[in-house]
């Protein structure tokens, strides 16, 4: 039995799934305008969180933001290299501390011919809020869709 001099635990706010995944889907769409712009290296990379791990097509894993760093400076520095994306259906943990969305990605580089091509991928991300409250991708993970099958 609590003594009386103890307070019953603060109730937990409640978690509204479909205001906070308003949130999330407009935070990672102005991620994506910076990194379509290509110029703000600073705050590109501080949508990932310190721990955060990025796998892209051909690529090796980045882990740690230090890594990530490195990459997308390289990347920017691709002659026509242009990123962009859409991500939907954020999906929640059940504390409302962790989600993941699924996104279309649109990206030019330099094909061998040295004419920018388009490679059209997917990819999913995981997001974690962090304790100021700010939603930082944790996985980002991309795939190129199959090759086309041919019928014979």
């Amino acid at each position: 039995m609590p003594s009386p001099r103890s307070s019953p635990p603060a109730p937990r706010p409640s978690f509204d799934a479909a205001a906070e995944g308003q949130k999330l889907l407009r935070r990672d769409a102005e991620w994506a305008d910076l990194a379509t712009a290509g110029k703000d290296l600073d705050k590109i990379v501080s949508y990932w969180s310190d721990d955060a791990v990025v796998m892209q097509p051909g690529q090796p894993v980045y882990e740690g933001k230090a890594a990530i760093r490195a990459y997308v400076t390289e990347t920017l520095k691709i002659p026509g290299f242009k990123i962009h994306w859409v991500s939907e259906k954020p999906v929640f943990s059940a504390d409302g501390t962790m989600a993941y969305m699924r996104g279309a990605i649109d990206v030019s580089v330099p094909g061998p011919s040295g004419a920018v091509e388009s490679m059209h991928m997917s990819g999913y991300t995981v997001w974690r809020r962090d304790p100021d409250g700010e939603w930082r991708c944790t996985v980002d993970i991309a795939n190129e869709p199959p090759s086309p099958t041919r019928v014979h």
